[in-house]
């Protein structure tokens, strides 16, 4: 009865029906309105998935990764949850970014956004809080070393200066395998590593010291130091240190908690490499003072010693020895390793060679007439990559990736293993095949085709030496001989903890062309 009375009066009323159709229009169209725009604000809002943790809530995902090869398993997480998720480690929210698409655009577009670093304890110790170009924030002091060492040490300019320290660093590798071919078993394998890292070590030392010093006496030590002990102080024992997990970090409200035993190996490490570089920096400056120019890199920190402490001179000197000793080993090492065990592909760059070359030796001046030698450089980065996980990225404001609301405090943890083994982007990314990298649709001039180097304002500046040295001695060493691996070797993939560092020396039959 009451309905029908409504419908009487209404029917009675048309004005009136009017007017509450319109009204009643309105309100549908507001509610829709403010239901789509919460919609889209609660999807921009919300967090990426997060996997599930197992066990103990407080740890988070830590258990999870226990293997020391997180990089390994964020990619794994990668095709379940997609190439943006949230983890927990302890008290710490980190981002994972596993697609080249997402890894760019923390890089690049919201670069302003998490520009600074968050280190762990024994980063914070061996980088002496910040003071390397790689570890410090973005600021002046980053943008001033970078730029001192594009000018002096590996931009375009000083590569060309250098050229010829390069070749000789090949020379000396061929001539050591010659000579160990010679007084040596034919069948007998040579140790790659042990080789090539030595030349490498002493390429550095020229470079930065202007010298590839012998020994040196180190006073904080009491003792003269071999070039075989420099060479375990200022790289193999920090590449140790660096790896170190100190499971504080992932709940600093316990930092008061003691670990004495990792602060101890951490700071003794840190004293003798400074011991080191203090002694090096003494000599050379007795050097030059007695009328000996080296013409070196520490000659431009030098230069600005009275802007630079005595730790800052250390660290800057350091940096650039330590790092071209170890990507370009890690990259030169595994591109050897794939060719010693894919015959075809080697002849098809001896091939290459011979056809550019002849029988002339092969020079920095071939490299653009060689694009499988280019396409089997950007393939080993891709498939093992130097770095496989970028150093965190503190998220100082809110931001947004990939759709997704990032809030400050967060840390971005950008996987380029994950990145270069993304099955949307490569195929078969598993596979070792340089042939991906002949396709047009990549410029052969282009050194960022993979997420090796970074992107955005904290590219690394060693790019450009980094392909110069590969591709020089892969490029000498596959024209002067043949390379094969041992039987049972193919598959002698494993790797150093977080590194991508082989964990076996490559050992190799080489044999001399005729």
């Amino acid at each position: 009865m009451v309905i029908h009375g409504v419908n009487q009066s209404i029917m009675a009323n048309p004005l009136a029906t009017a007017m509450a159709l319109v009204a009643l229009s309105f309100l549908f169209f507001y509610y829709m309105k403010g239901s789509l725009f919460n919609q889209r604000r609660r999807s921009s809002d919300k967090l990426p998935p997060v996997p599930k943790v197992p066990g103990l809530p407080l740890l988070g995902n830590l258990l999870q990764l226990k293997e020391k090869k997180p990089y390994k398993t964020f990619t794994q997480w990668a095709e379940i949850y997609g190439p943006i998720y949230s983890i927990k480690l302890g008290s710490s929210q980190v981002i994972v970014l596993s697609n080249t698409h997402v890894a760019k655009e923390a890089m690049v577009t919201r670069f302003s956004s998490i520009s600074t670093r968050k280190l762990p304890y024994a980063l914070k110790v061996i980088t002496y809080d910040k003071l390397l170009v790689v570890a410090s924030d973005y600021n002046e002091f980053h943008k001033t070393v970078k730029r001192h060492l594009l000018s002096h040490l590996l931009g375009p300019n000083a590569q060309r200066r250098d050229r010829h320290q390069r070749e000789t660093m090949v020379d000396n590798i061929i001539n050591h395998l010659d000579a160990l071919v010679i007084n040596g078993s034919p069948v007998q394998a040579v140790n790659f590593q042990e080789i090539f890292a030595y030349e490498l070590f002493g390429l550095s030392l020229k470079q930065v010291l202007g010298l590839d010093v012998q020994s040196i006496y180190v006073e904080e030590l009491g003792t003269t130091t071999s070039r075989r002990d420099i060479f375990l102080t200022l790289v193999l024992d920090i590449m140790e240190g660096v790896i170190e997990v100190d499971w504080r970090d992932f709940f600093p409200y316990l930092r008061w908690v003691p670990n004495k035993t990792m602060e101890r190996k951490i700071k003794e490490l840190h004293f003798r490499r400074e011991a080191v570089m203090k002694a090096l920096i003494k000599e050379h400056k007795s050097q030059v003072e007695a009328g000996k120019e080296k013409d070196c890199y520490l000659d431009t920190l030098l230069s600005e010693e009275k802007t630079l402490t005595d730790a800052q001179l250390a660290m800057l000197a350091w940096e650039p020895i330590f790092e071209s000793s170890d990507t370009v080993l890690i990259t030169t090492e595994w591109a050897m390793f794939e060719i010693a065990k894919d015959p075809k592909r080697q002849d098809r760059l001896h091939q290459e060679i011979q056809s550019v070359c002849g029988s002339e030796k092969m020079t920095e001046e071939h490299l653009p007439q060689l694009p499988y030698l280019g396409a089997i450089f950007h393939e080993t980065l891709r498939k093992h990559s130097p770095a496989p996980l970028v150093p965190l990225r503190y998220v100082h404001e809110d931001t947004q990736i990939g759709g997704y609301h990032i809030p400050a405090g967060s840390e971005i943890a950008i996987n380029i293993y994950g990145c270069n083994r993304d099955i949307n982007r490569w195929k078969d990314p598993d596979e070792w095949n340089p042939e991906r990298f002949l396709d047009e649709k990549y410029d052969p001039q282009d050194l960022f085709k993979t997420m090796a180097f970074g992107a955005g304002r904290r590219v690394c500046a060693g790019s450009l030496q980094a392909m110069l040295i590969v591709c020089l001695s892969v490029g000498r060493l596959v024209q002067t001989f043949q390379w094969r691996l041992p039987d049972g070797e193919e598959e002698d993939v494993d790797t150093v903890h977080l590194t991508t560092h082989k964990l076996h020396p490559l050992h190799a039959i080489v044999k001399p062309r005729c």
